[in-house]
């Protein structure tokens, strides 16, 4: 067969849509094409992790070694020299504390936002569920959650006071917090960043602006005593980030527990947030569905 017979066979083929039907866009068909392409998913993860420290020779080492600096810096320059641990028992726990619940946020949304453009390759060669690249990015971010959480946790036995008590359980709508609205508004800015590249670069500026407005290396109670018991405070309190925070600190920080003051009815906080945070998920879906469409032509 010549190429021109070919190509006038190809003619009279009938055009089939790759990316599925007219109800595509819905959040249960893209939940079901990401579960078809789980073990993409699985591969994509795995790569993510290997590139980063790819020709390194220490590899993932590293993953130690950052977290560890962070927390000498804060417990050696805020809290001591600048004298940040006073009236804070266990400042490194303390400090550490925060970092690891902001660090899992922080990363998830770092790496979706760029996951779209940093794929380009694949998304232009072949069809795959476009929220497989951001989704890839958080399961990234957890695998390095989970290091950290792991030198946390080894720090608190160090210092003798390992979080065996009746709030470490507060630990799992923190996690689930963190990962819900990393997700939900990593896939809003992974797509808004394939047609606005400057969206990066000021996702860099916000994250910077949330870890010092979080309670990390300082207390609830000295935004509380400065703010007084209002509207600004609940605002305050009732971002996501701070809630995990607090929730992370009730889990892991044991000298706290009895001398710390916490916002009242937190966990009911956690749980209006988490269901804000499933219509911010859905909804930020379908905004990303609809941007979706033109990604190979302007990546």
């Amino acid at each position: 067969m010549t190429a021109l017979d070919r190509y006038r066979a190809l003619s009279h083929e009938r055009m089939v849509t790759v990316s599925g039907d007219d109800k595509s866009s819905g959040s249960w068909a893209a939940l079901r094409d990401i579960f078809r392409h789980r073990e993409l998913l699985s591969l994509l993860v795995r790569r993510d992790l290997k590139s980063r420290y790819k020709d390194s020779v220490l590899g993932f080492v590293w993953t130690l070694v950052r977290p560890l600096t962070q927390l000498l810096i804060y417990a050696i320059v805020i809290g001591k020299i600048l004298g940040a641990e006073k009236g804070i028992d266990d400042f490194a726990i303390y400090v550490f504390t925060g970092l690891t619940a902001y660090g899992l946020f922080s990363e998830i949304i770092g790496g979706t936002t760029a996951s779209i453009v940093s794929n380009a390759g694949l998304i232009k060669k072949i069809y795959l569920p476009r929220e497989i690249f951001p989704l890839a990015s958080v399961g990234s971010a957890l695998f390095n959650f989970i290091i950290q959480f792991a030198i946390l946790l080894v720090a608190t036995f160090v210092v003798g006071k390992p979080p065996f008590h009746a709030q470490t359980w507060y630990l799992i709508p923190s996690v689930l917090l963190l990962v819900l609205y990393g997700t939900a508004f990593g896939l809003m800015l992974a797509a808004v960043n394939v047609y606005l590249r400057d969206v990066q670069y000021l996702v860099e500026v916000v994250l910077l602006l949330l870890l010092w407005a979080s309670p990390i290396v300082y207390s609830w109670s000295m935004v509380a005593d400065l703010l007084g018991h209002g509207i600004w405070l609940d605002i305050y309190t009732d971002n996501p980030i701070t809630l995990s925070v607090l929730g992370f600190q009730k889990a892991m920080w044991v000298a706290g527990q009895g001398t710390a003051e916490y916002p009242d009815f937190l966990l009911l906080r956690m749980g209006i947030a988490f269901v804000i945070g499933l219509v911010l998920l859905v909804g930020f879906q379908r905004v990303f569905s609809r941007l979706q469409g033109n990604f190979a032509q302007v990546v």
